[in-house]
């Protein structure tokens, strides 16, 4: 338990931040899914999908919920995904 006013608050910003968090990156999750699931069944949403996924993880890098590479990583991985349906 936090024995200065100092320490409380930082555990107060903690406990907020990690539910701010939480809440963004299990949306990401599921808009990573949708935009995958689109790609590998190859239906005509995968694009809209892909752009929505790819504008999410832009915002969670930005905001610092997840690392910038990490974002970079997982968008290219979704457009060259994409790429190799539509050469199907």
């Amino acid at each position: 338990m936090a024995n200065h006013a100092s320490a409380v608050k930082r555990n107060r910003q903690r406990i907020t931040r990690t539910t701010r968090n939480r809440a963004v990156k299990s949306s990401l999750r599921t808009v990573l899914k949708k935009a995958r699931t689109a790609v590998d069944t190859s239906t005509e949403q995968a694009a809209t999908l892909v752009r929505e996924a790819q504008s999410d993880l832009d915002v969670a890098a930005k905001k610092g919920v997840i690392p910038k590479k990490r974002a970079s990583r997982l968008k290219g991985r979704l457009a060259s995904a994409q790429a190799k349906a539509a050469k199907k």
